[in-house]
C-alpha cells in the first residue's frame, strides 16, 4: 500500500506543478476557450490540462518501476502501463489538436477508436466475459471489439460530462479511488498478487486529478479540454480492462471478513467504468435522444446537460460540481460495498445516504428562495 501511495502522491505533485507551465503554453499556443452561448465561464479559459496529467502519470510510472514491491511483482504489471501509457499519449495528443484547431467529431472518434486499437495491439484486452458461476472465452475479435467499445464509451461519456470547472476530473478522480479500493481489497481477501496493473493505474489516476483541481475547481484558472478529459476516461477504462487479465474470474469468492463475495465482483471490471460514470453515462444518453429526435448531430453541442439543469433550479456553480460528486461516490462505492460486503446494513445505509443527496437537490434551492424573500 505505501509504495501505491508514493505512486499517487508522484502523480498529483507533478500534474500541480506542471499545470501553471501548461497553462502558459495554452495561452501561446492559443488554445483558449472561448466564451459561447451554452459555455457557464464569463472570460476566455485555457486549456491544456491534459498534458500536465500526462505527464504527472509518466512520472509517477518511471519512479513505480523503481520502487522494490511492485518492481519484483508479474512483468506484465508494467507491460499493462506501459501500453496504456502509450494508448493514452495518442489519445491526448488527438485532445491537443481539438483544443488548438477544434476537430470535428468524426476526427475525434477515430483518434479514439485507433489509440483503442494500439492498447489492444500491445496486449491490453478482455480475455473473458464473466457469466453466473462461470465465464465466456473470448478469440482476438471479440476481445477487440468490446476492448474497443468500452474505451471509446467512457472516453465520450466522462468528455461529455466535462461541462462545469472540476467536474470530469473529481468524478473521474472519485471513481479511481474506488477502484482502487476494489482491486486492492479483493487481492488481499483472496490471495492475489497486489502488485497490479489497475491498482497502479487508478492509484497514478486518482493523483492526477486531484492534482488538477485546484487550478480546475471553480473559480477554474485553466480547462482541462478534451486533452484531459479523454485522457482520464482512456486510463480509467483501461484500469478496468487491465484487471480481467490478471485477476481470473473463479477466484473471485472471498469478500470481507470471510464473507462470500457476491456475483458483482466478477462482473465489476466489466461494469464498474459504467458503474463510476452512471451519471455521465446517463447524461450522454440522454443527450444522443434529445439530439437526434431534433434533428441534429448527437455530437452537435448544447445547454441541456444534467449540470446545466443543476444551475437552472438554483445551485451555485460550486454546489451543482459537489453535488454531482456526492452521486458519483454514491454510486461507485456503494456497487463496490455491495459487491464485498453482506448484510442488509450496507443496504440501509446506501439508500438513507441517496435520500439524503436527493434531498439536497431538491430542497436546498427551494429553502434559499424562501430565505432570500
Amino acid at each position: 500500500m505505501r509504495e501505491y501511495l508514493v505512486v499517487f502522491g508522484i502523480a498529483l505533485g507533478v500534474t500541480y506543478l506542471l499545470a501553471s507551465m501548461a497553462r502558459q503554453l495554452a495561452h501561446t499556443l492559443g488554445a483558449v476557450a472561448q466564451v459561447r452561448d451554452r459555455d457557464v465561464h464569463a472570460v476566455p479559459m485555457p486549456y491544456f490540462g491534459g498534458p500536465a496529467m500526462l505527464a504527472g502519470l509518466v512520472a509517477a510510472y518511471l519512479v513505480a518501476t523503481h520502487l522494490p514491491f511492485l518492481s519484483r511483482g508479474d512483468a506484465t504489471v508494467f507491460e499493462d502501463v506501459r501500453a496504456v501509457i502509450v494508448g493514452g499519449a495518442l489519445i491526448c495528443a488527438v485532445g491537443i489538436v481539438d483544443d488548438v484547431f477544434e476537430l470535428d467529431a468524426l476526427s475525434k472518434f477515430a483518434g479514439q477508436v485507433f489509440a483503442g486499437v494500439v492498447v489492444v495491439a500491445m496486449g491490453v484486452q478482455f480475455v473473458y466475459l464473466p457469466l453466473p458461476g462461470t465465464y465466456f472465452g473470448l478469440d482476438q475479435v471479440q476481445a477487440m471489439i468490446l476492448t474497443v467499445f468500452l474505451i471509446v464509451a467512457t472516453v465520450n461519456a466522462v468528455n461529455f460530462v466535462d461541462g462545469l470547472d472540476g467536474l470530469a476530473a473529481g468524478i473521474v478522480g472519485i471513481g479511481a479511488i474506488a477502484f482502487f479500493t476494489y482491486a486492492f481489497v479483493l487481492a488481499v481477501e483472496n490471495g492475489e498478487s497486489r502488485a497490479m496493473s489497475s491498482a497502479l493505474l487508478t492509484a497514478g489516476l486518482a493523483g492526477v486529478c486531484l492534482g488538477i483541481l485546484p487550478h480546475n475547481f471553480f473559480p477554474a484558472r485553466m480547462f482541462i479540454g478534451d486533452s484531459g478529459s479523454m485522457l482520464i476516461g482512456f486510463v480509467l477504462a483501461c484500469s478496468a480492462i487491465s484487471l480481467t487479465g490478471q485477476f481470473p474470474a473463479t477466484s473471485i469468492s472471498e469478500g470481507i471478513g470471510g464473507s462470500e463475495a457476491s456475483f458483482v465482483a466478477a462482473f465489476l471490471p466489466l461494469i464498474l467504468p459504467f458503474a463510476i460514470l452512471s451519471i455521465p453515462f446517463v447524461d450522454m444518453g440522454l443527450a444522443v435522444i434529445r439530439r437526434t429526435r431534433a434533428g441534429r448531430s448527437p455530437f452537435s453541442p448544447d445547454k441541456m446537460h444534467l449540470h446545466h439543469r443543476l444551475l437552472e433550479i438554483g445551485h451555485s456553480h460550486r454546489r451543482a460540481v459537489l453535488l454531482m460528486y456526492a452521486a458519483a461516490a454514491l454510486v461507485a462505492f456503494g456497487v463496490v460495498i455491495f459487491s464485498l460486503f453482506s448484510g442488509w446494513q450496507f443496504v440501509a445505509v446506501f439508500g438513507l445516504l441517496t435520500a439524503l443527496v436527493a434531498a439536497a437537490i431538491v430542497v436546498l434551492p427551494r429553502f434559499e428562495a424562501k430565505v432570500w424573500k
